[in-house]
C-alpha cells in the first residue's frame, strides 16, 4: 500500500463519516441556506489545517527524537481506526442534528463555527495524528507530507460544500441521511480493515 493510497482512502472515509461537522454544516445549511453552509465547510477546511501543522511538527520530531516513541504513536493511530471502524460500522441511528431555528448568521460568525467546530473537535486531531503517523516516514519529504494535509483540508471542503448544497434544500435531506445509514457498514469495514493493515505495515 502506498502513501497516496492509505492517505485518500482514509482521508475520504473519515470525512464521510457523519460527526460534528456534518452536524454543524447540516444544521446552517438547512437553517440559513447554501451560502451559510459553504462558509461553514470553508471553516472546517481551515481548521484541518490547524491540526495538519501542528501534527507535522510533532510527527516530525518524533521522527528524529525517537524512533520507539514514533512506534508507539503509529500503532495507537492504527489502534485508532480500528476502533473508530468497528464503532462507525455499529452504527445505527442517523447523526443528531439540532433544527430549531436560530440567529441569523453573518458570513463572518458561518465561517468561524465551521472552523471552530473542527479546531475544537477532538476526534479531528486523533483522525490526522493517526493518518500522519502510519503514512509519514523517516523519507518521506516535506513537500509531500504538506500535499497529505492540503489533500485532508480539500476533501473536507469538497465533501461539506456537497452536504451544503444538499441540505440547503429540504428535499434531499431525508435521501442524504438515508445515504449515510449504508455508508456507515462500508466506511466501517474499510477502516479497521486499514487500521490492521497499517498497524503491520513495515516503517520507512
Amino acid at each position: 500500500m502506498t502513501e497516496v493510497f492509505a492517505v485518500a482512502v482514509v482521508t475520504v472515509l473519515a470525512v464521510i463519516a457523519p460527526g460534528a461537522d456534518f452536524a454543524m454544516v447540516v444544521r446552517n445549511s438547512y437553517l440559513h441556506g447554501r451560502r451559510t453552509g459553504l462558509l461553514g465547510a470553508a471553516g472546517v477546511a481551515a481548521g484541518v489545517l490547524v491540526h495538519v501543522t501542528y501534527t507535522m511538527l510533532g510527527v516530525g520530531l518524533l521522527i528524529a527524537s525517537s524512533a520507539f516513541l514514533f512506534t508507539v504513536v503509529k500503532l495507537v493511530g492504527a489502534a485508532y481506526l480500528v476502533y473508530v471502524g468497528i464503532r462507525t460500522f455499529r452504527t445505527r441511528a442517523e447523526v443528531t442534528v439540532d433544527l430549531e431555528n436560530g440567529t441569523e448568521l453573518t458570513p463572518f460568525a458561518a465561517l468561524r463555527t465551521g472552523f471552530l467546530t473542527n479546531v475544537l473537535n477532538p476526534k479531528t486531531t486523533l483522525f490526522v495524528v493517526s493518518t500522519f503517523a502510519q503514512v509519514v516516514g523517516p523519507g518521506t519529504p516535506v513537500v509531500r507530507q504538506v500535499g497529505y494535509g492540503l489533500f485532508m483540508s480539500l476533501a473536507h471542503l469538497l465533501w461539506f460544500g456537497v452536504v451544503a448544497v444538499f441540505f440547503s434544500h429540504e428535499r434531499m435531506r431525508t435521501l442524504m441521511l438515508r445515504g449515510q445509514k449504508v455508508l456507515n457498514k462500508v466506511i466501517g469495514s474499510v477502516l479497521a480493515g486499514l487500521g490492521v493493515s497499517l498497524a503491520f505495515a513495515p516503517s520507512r
